[in-house]
């Protein structure tokens, strides 16, 4: 019993019979079974919840903004004159009825837009299904797989930028549109509110605009060039890209006998046609004029208000803005001069962005947020970037100066060295000069001793300043002397370093920057009005006065920003920050700035690529951008009353007679006596008690005049003049009794020769010259520069200095970069540093 009991558990034991066993696999696959069944009926609720929410969504976003769709009472955009600049709601354009569009052009538009426009319900899955995985091949959002209604929906509720959930939100949109429209009036919305490039939005506008022809009167090859133009208006329309538009309306011609819209035959005739621009051709309408300050205006609206967008653009407000539009205009043109920026390789442009402000009140007189900007499109103005050595006045020399220790004089060391595994490097032509003041440093934007004058006065202090001026520094990742050069972490943007700028030049007071004025109701009432807030003192007027003064020096010869010049007082600042792409060994850059202000505004200007990589790189230095500051400047201010930045602006027109005033002084004379190395000045002496005399004069290089004599008698002599200059020169007469001023003499000019500073040839007894004697370090004279910043003058021995060697590769975004004197351009070591 016992050995059969064995041998029956052995047979019919739990798990090990054949019956056990096909049993357990039973179980297992019923278990796999539920849980498929399960995973998939839950796949599927999640998917039905999923989809029911994106509905909703879209219902509620679209009964929520219903006015969108219609072409309501539009808002005004008026500029500091009172003239209308841009109307918000109905844009640039024409609507068309369906019956108006012909059938070839609805083809082409659905052949390159949306091929399977008719079939789906907004949501092309193909599509999505193909982008999904071309965005995870690129590993970011590089494919759009938007349909007609998608694009649609997006232009009139959201922006351009590629998320995961502006993308879901737009299809949500896109579904409730194809619930609540039908297709053709899909189609005709998208054609009557897509943009074509110049400002042109709707397909009627184009036609006429492009080709003077009514929709009807269209051709093949018209028609394909229209379609060509929604995937890039700035690159793909025919009268600014002729190439370029004719290459893509090749592409559209393609799809369009691929999928069946027309024959090889017509394909080939329309694809021959070369395009002859119209002349003097304007769509006769300037509302959409200045589209970057007028999309930055209706937010400030909005935010100002507490209104929605669409309340705003459609409630038929009147918006009073600070808006110049001579300087508005004049940046537009600056930036639509190909002359102006670099060329590219290929279609992505090199970028720009610009601000323009008053910092008086800190109105902003102009902005622009790219080239080729579009409505509600990528402002640049108010994207962070890398600021290099523009920072430097904000991090290390303000607050030094803030701290009573330090004054523009004040000798700094420009030395090689390292503040533990940091180890900043000059890129100026003569590297690691030694003592150096700091006016010297700022203009010549030395490295060494920037990063040497932020460890003595602390991190701390400019992080705080910094902070002041409106531009908090990462806690963490920005506590290190990087930040003396601008290498920060985040970065900043043009209109953050205006309005940092302003407070220099605002004799270290706050400003409230700002584009609205007041906002009138459709009825006249006041619905908004700007008060300016109390301003808060930044720093001390003594830290403010000395960077100007400093910041002058840089636009003089020797100085970095020598092309900002302009024809009165300016101060201001370059900033270059180099590539940082690891392995890559190149001086191009990655961003180039320069800020700067006149007694009267401020600007910033940017300059890089928006997405930088190896192919997109600026290979000149800030000079550019300093450029183009001189470009716009010059012609902005034309109108603006000029100004110094020791006395209030001077109006154009002449000042009403003073009573008592002296008279004119006459014959002024001067020549200058090589003998006594001075300037003999005499004039008539004017009768009368109580009249001296004030002598101003102003160098070649100088904008302003400066008095720098007084005398009591029809004479007087300058001592302080240099070989190689020229002066001019006025007086004015004196009343002390009366305290004042006539009217200034007529101008002279007076040249002083040149010295040759080339050293005697040595005697031919001596077959060697004499030993230079050498003086110690604290008495050596600082040779100075040519203008030119190369060489040394022939009288002065070379300093002769270690070639540095160049740091590590760094990460980029949060190192220092270098500059040097010269033309402007800076030239950097080190791959992945920042520079001014």
């Amino acid at each position: 019993m016992t050995e059969q009991r064995k041998k029956g558990e052995s047979r019919k034991g739990p798990g090990t019979t054949a019956k056990g066993r096909k049993r357990s696999k039973t179980s297992r696959k019923r278990k796999w079974f539920y849980g498929l069944f399960f995973a998939g009926a839950l796949a599927v609720i999640c998917a039905i919840v999923g989809y029911l929410l994106v509905i909703l969504n879209g219902e509620r976003i679209l009964a929520a903004n219903r006015d969108v769709l219609l072409r309501g009472d539009s808002s005004v955009i008026y500029d500091s004159s009172n003239n209308k600049v841009a109307s918000l709601a109905s844009v640039n354009s024409q609507d068309a009825q369906f019956n108006e569009l012909p059938k070839m052009l609805r083809d082409a538009f659905i052949a390159t837009e949306d091929q399977r426009f008719e079939n789906h319900s907004g949501i092309d899955v193909i599509g999505i299904g193909r982008a999904i995985v071309k965005d995870i091949i690129a590993r970011s959002a590089v494919e759009g797989a938007s349909t007609i209604t998608q694009q649609l929906a997006r232009n009139l509720f959201l922006n351009q930028d590629k998320t995961f959930f502006r993308k879901a939100t737009e299809a949500s949109i896109a579904v409730a549109l194809e619930n609540q429209m039908s297709k053709d009036e899909i189609l005709t919305m998208y054609l009557n509110r897509i943009y074509f490039g110049n400002g042109v939005y709707g397909v009627k506008l184009a036609a006429k605009y492009y080709f003077n022809s009514s929709l009807e009167d269209l051709k093949l090859w018209q028609m394909a060039s229209l379609a060509a133009i929604p995937k890039a208006p700035s690159y793909y329309n025919p009268k600014d890209e002729p190439e370029d538009s004719l290459q893509r309306r090749s592409v559209v011609l393609k799809l369009m006998q691929d999928q069946g819209y027309i024959t090889e035959a017509q394909r080939n005739e329309a694809k021959a046609i070369v395009y002859k621009p119209l002349e003097n051709y304007s769509t006769g309408s300037n509302r959409n004029k200045f589209m970057t300050y007028v999309d930055f205006a209706v937010k400030e609206a909005v935010k100002v208000t507490g209104k929605t967008e669409d309340q705003i653009r459609l409630g038929g407000f009147k918006i009073y803005t600070s808006l110049n539009a001579n300087a508005q205009q004049a940046v537009e043109d600056a930036f639509n001069d190909p002359k102006n920026f670099e060329e590219s390789s290929d279609d992505q442009k090199a970028q720009g962005a610009m601000v323009i402000m008053d910092h008086a009140d800190g109105s902003i007189k102009a902005m622009i947020g790219g080239r080729d900007y579009v409505r509600k499109g990528w402002n640049r103005a108010t994207v962070p970037r890398q600021p290099g050595s523009s920072f430097k006045p904000i991090t290390a020399y303000g607050p030094a100066l803030e701290t009573g220790d330090y004054d523009m004089n004040s000798i700094l060391r420009d030395d090689k060295k390292c503040y533990g595994d940091y180890c900043p490097t000059d890129s100026n032509r003569v590297k690691y000069i030694g003592p150096v003041s700091m006016s010297q440093s700022i203009k010549e934007s030395r490295n060494a001793s920037t990063v040497w004058l932020l460890n003595e006065i602390g991190v701390s202090k400019g992080v705080a300043f910094s902070e002041k001026l409106g531009m908090p520094l990462d806690k963490k990742n920005d506590r290190n002397l990087s930040i003396a050069l601008g290498g920060l972490t985040t970065g900043v943007s043009p209109l953050q370093m205006a309005t940092a700028y302003s407070a220099f030049a605002n004799d270290g007071k706050s400003v409230d920057t700002h584009t609205i004025d007041r906002i009138e109701g459709p009825d006249g009432s006041n619905i908004y009005e700007y008060k300016s807030p109390k301003s808060e003192q930044l720093m001390k007027e003594e830290t403010a006065d000395a960077m100007t003064a400093m910041l002058q020096e840089v636009l003089k010869p020797g100085g970095t920003g020598l092309n900002a010049a302009i024809d009165r007082p300016v101060a201001g600042k370059t900033g270059t920050t180099q590539h940082g792409i690891p392995g890559l060994s190149s001086s191009s850059n990655r961003d180039v700035w320069f800020v700067g202000y006149t007694p009267e505004w401020t600007a910033a200007v940017w300059m890089g690529y928006d997405k930088t990589d190896k192919q997109h790189l600026l290979k000149k230095g800030s000079s550019t951008a300093a450029s183009l500051f001189s470009t716009v400047m010059e012609k902005a201010m034309k109108d603006v009353p000029r100004g110094s930045f020791d006395r209030a602006p001077q109006t154009n027109e002449p000042p009403p007679e003073q009573k008592n005033a002296p008279e004119q002084v006459k014959d002024l004379r001067g020549a200058y006596d090589e003998n006594s190395m001075l300037v003999s000045l005499s004039w008539t002496p004017i009768s009368g008690e109580g009249i001296s005399y004030r002598l101003y004069r102003k160098a070649s290089m100088e904008a302003e005049y400066t008095r720098v004599l007084d005398a009591a008698t029809g004479e007087a002599t300058d001592l302080s003049v240099a070989p190689g200059m020229s002066y001019e020169y006025y007086v004015t007469a004196y009343n002390s009794a009366t305290d004042q001023e006539g009217v200034p003499s007529a101008k002279i000019a007076v040249e002083i020769p040149g010295v040759d500073l080339s050293p005697p040839p040595l005697p031919s007894s001596s077959p060697t010259p004499s030993p230079t004697p050498t003086l110690p370090p604290e008495e050596s004279p600082l040779p100075t520069l040519p203008p030119d910043g190369g060489g040394w003058p022939s009288n002065e021995p070379p300093l002769t200095t270690p070639t540095p060697t160049p740091p590590p590769d760094q990460p980029a975004g949060g190192l220092p970069g270098e500059e040097g004197p010269g033309n402007g351009d800076e030239a950097a070591e080190g791959a992945g540093f920042d520079r001014p």
